[in-house]
């Protein structure tokens, strides 16, 4: 792997020392207008580390996994479950059979409802959401519900943003069995606090799955002191391919849930009368699993750390706090959510004359990427009365200018539109 610059953790980040590293930060689009990429809570850029760990796999050792007896087999294995101690150590989860490697974070949410959900909840059950998930950990629990006669339940939001807490002690009752719950809003960038979430959980017997997507790529993550019985998240959301992520699950508790999908090196032993499960974390990764993504993956683990995610997270702040104060000056802008100080990298907004969709339209004839849309939060956005918003969202690479460009293309925006 290529050298990675590293500074001290203590030391503010400068962007420009990395973004040499995204070649795709280079792009000039049309008339000469340069790339400004602000949509990294829907996938982020990838540095030319994680893209040679790629190329490397595929042009020296390439093999399939676990089964073959060459010497491919072994070095592409090897790879592989190197990838999988990466991420173990990323987390700091108690042992490697812990991690099991998804399509994603959506396939892990969808991968515990059916294995776990099917075999524990019953007629009656509860499932505790909160108004501003993402619809991939909304979706996998109604369906869960309707299989199994469960009953899903909301945690309401404040109008500044931030989960009610106050009617945590009577939608969290011994009925419940599972809480799942987003760390960090992809929509509101709210930082919720699943420190005391979790054990309010644990004290009436419901296991816990945090949706981490928009949190491991930009916090420190430590699932042991976390103590989470199951977290998820994305490789595409931090510097790595798409089509790979993690599912971490206490070990006691993916030992107790049978298989999901069936086929190939999930199983120990297979007869004509049926199949033995394979151990940790192999019965949960049925067929070919996602090996190039899985090691692209370790090489931006790499990378992360060697950055410092405490840097990138102080980084974020500082950036978000300028867009917010820049956005609260333009009038008839509304931002979505609380504060700076209580949220991510992530600034939703909407424009009390412009329509979101247009607004990123105009706004990508400047060459400035952001998201439109409902996020895949549709029941959020009808909490706060906005059919869409924008949404500018963070990284390592982004500067200040960048935000200076956004904020000049917004009010371009604007009078281009007025002129129509």
């Amino acid at each position: 792997m290529e050298t990675i610059k590293t500074k001290s953790c203590d030391e503010e980040l400068d962007p420009s020392l990395f973004r040499p590293d995204f070649p795709i930060l280079r792009k000039v689009l049309r008339d000469g207008i340069p790339l400004v990429y602000l949509d990294n809570a829907a996938t982020t850029q990838r540095p030319r580390q994680v893209i040679a760990a790629i190329v490397d796999i595929y042009e020296h050792h390439y093999s399939n996994v676990h089964r073959g007896i060459h010497t491919l087999a072994d070095e592409t294995t090897e790879l592989y479950e190197g990838a999988r101690d990466r991420v173990r150590e990323f987390l700091n989860a108690a042992e490697r059979e812990e991690i099991v490697f998804t399509a994603g974070a959506t396939a892990g949410i969808n991968l515990v409802a059916r294995a776990w959900g099917d075999a524990n909840l019953r007629p009656g059950d509860e499932i505790l959401l909160t108004e501003m998930e993402h619809h991939s950990n909304m979706v996998p629990w109604y369906q869960l519900a309707e299989r199994t006669g469960a009953v899903v339940r909301h945690l309401p939001l404040t109008d500044d943003g931030r989960l009610d807490l106050s009617a945590l002690p009577h939608m969290l009752t011994e009925k419940t069995k599972i809480l799942a719950v987003t760390a960090v809003s992809n929509v509101l960038g709210t930082i919720n606090p699943v420190q005391d979430l979790i054990p309010a959980a644990h004290a009436v017997g419901a296991k816990v799955l945090v949706d981490g997507a928009q949190s491991v790529p930009h916090h420190r993550t430590d699932v042991q002191r976390l103590d989470a019985d199951f977290l998820v998240f994305s490789g595409h959301k931090m510097l790595g391919p798409t089509g790979v992520g993690v599912l971490y699950g206490k070990r006691e508790i993916l030992e107790a849930m049978p298989p999901f999908l069936g086929g190939g090196s999930m199983i120990h032993e297979v007869t004509l009368d049926g199949f033995v499960p394979g151990d940790l974390p192999a019965r949960f990764e049925a067929g070919t699993p996602p090996i190039v993504g899985a090691i692209g993956l370790g090489a931006a683990i790499d990378y992360l750390t060697s950055v410092g995610l405490s840097r990138i997270e102080s980084h974020e702040r500082r950036l978000t706090q300028k867009l917010y104060v820049a956005l609260a000056e333009i009038e008839g802008v509304r931002i979505l959510g609380t504060e700076p100080s209580l949220r991510g990298g992530i600034v939703s907004f909407v424009l009390n004359d412009l329509h979101a969709q247009d607004l990123a339209h105009l706004l990508d004839r400047y060459g400035v990427a952001v998201r439109a849309g409902h996020h895949c939060a549709m029941p959020l956005h009808r909490r706060y009365g906005v059919p869409t918003s924008a949404r500018a969202s963070f990284y390592l690479y982004n500067t200040s200018e960048d935000i200076d460009h956004l904020i000049d293309a917004i009010l371009r925006a604007r009078r281009l539109a007025h002129r129509k």
